[in-house]
């Protein structure tokens, strides 16, 4: 077996168990069978460890988002999917939640600066999509970037806010939602 890779397999098992700050090298090692200086010749030191789990976390995030994308579907409805699929991405996969949970309690900041990578991966998605949806004649112009931002903070509003006093809200009702108060205003006048 590919030692850097159980390496990392190892680390991110480590990461999802303990969290990013509880998480020490000689931990890692443990988890690989290997032994800690087998870790240095693969990497520098936990923290670059960590940067290449977020990079392939990153890159899990946008292929949820670009599976949900479907070309027979209007425009609205794919990004209501690839969001809802990156938000459930985000509940489900055990490092995402576990260092969630590590900012809330912690707000370690390596972990604050991962999930702020993630996010940023979101929003260019976003910003890509509906860019490609002005330049197709689907929507109207509209500050991209900012248009993104609200989509992603409506959708983590409504599923993580939301969920904490309110019962949970179906896919089909999310997609109402989206409709009526973004879509809505940025549906192109015929």
């Amino acid at each position: 077996m590919d030692r850097r890779k159980s390496i990392l397999e190892a680390a991110e098992r480590s990461f999802s168990m303990f969290g990013y700050k509880a998480s020490t090298v000689d931990q890692i090692a443990k988890i690989a069978n290997v032994g800690k200086g087998t870790i240095y010749t693969f990497f520098a030191n936990k923290e670059e460890l960590f940067s290449e789990i977020i990079t392939n976390l990153v890159k899990e995030t946008k292929i949820a988002a670009s599976k949900a994308i479907k070309e027979d579907r209007p425009f609205y409805e794919n990004l209501h999917y690839a969001l809802y699929e990156v938000i459930e991405f985000r509940k489900t996969h055990q490092l995402a939640v576990k260092l969630s949970q590590e900012v809330k309690e912690m707000n370690t900041s390596p972990v604050t600066d991962a999930l702020q990578r993630i996010e940023k991966a979101v929003l260019s998605f976003v910003q890509r999509e509906l860019d490609k949806a002005i330049e197709k004649g689907e929507i109207k112009d509209c500050p991209t970037d900012i248009v993104a931002f609200m989509m992603v903070k409506l959708y983590l509003a409504l599923i993580f806010d939301w969920e904490r006093d309110n019962p949970a809200i179906q896919k089909e009702k999310m997609l109402e939602v989206l409709e009526m108060f973004v879509m809505d205003g940025l549906r192109r006048e015929i």
